[in-house]
């Protein structure tokens, strides 16, 4: 992917995460077939749409639990980009996860994050996965995450 043009301030302006995820992304996010489906100044909502190669349990049609952090990984820094306004590296410092239940075989599963508090050094984000209810949700998340440098 190729980086957009620096804005006249010198930064590579809002980020878009529309325009990320529309150019089918590399890495796990394209190999797990992530999509966006909508967000707001601090949070985002990531799609991940079931797929047999996702399947964790055989037996049962379960799609993996490492599949669904990976989307809730991506989900919360991406929510972290938003509040900052801009791309900004950053790594995982603490991702917990908490399995409430199985995702529904079939089922896409949806994880929405919230980064709810900036510091200059640490963002924090809240979230959730859910098959299609969101008041019945399959997982809750917590994380930090730690600046690797200044914005982008």
């Amino acid at each position: 992917m190729t980086a957009p043009a620096p804005s006249p301030a010198g930064a590579f302006g809002p980020f878009d995460p529309r325009r990320l995820f529309e150019a089918r992304m590399g890495g796990h996010v394209g190999a797990l077939g992530m999509g966006y489906r909508a967000h707001g100044d601090d949070w985002i909502e990531l799609e991940l749409p079931y797929a047999d190669r996702l399947i964790g349990d055989p037996e049962t049609g379960v799609m993996a639990s490492g599949a669904i952090l990976a989307l809730m990984d991506m989900a919360c820094g991406a929510s972290i980009w938003l509040a900052n306004r801009a791309f900004r590296p950053q790594a995982t410092l603490d991702l917990r996860i908490d399995y409430l239940r199985p995702a529904t075989p079939r089922n896409s599963v949806i994880g929405r994050a919230e980064c709810y508090r900036l510091t200059r050094s640490i963002a924090f984000v809240r979230g959730q996965a859910h098959d299609g209810d969101a008041a019945d949700p399959l997982a809750q998340v917590a994380a930090t995450f730690m600046f690797t440098s200044a914005p982008l």
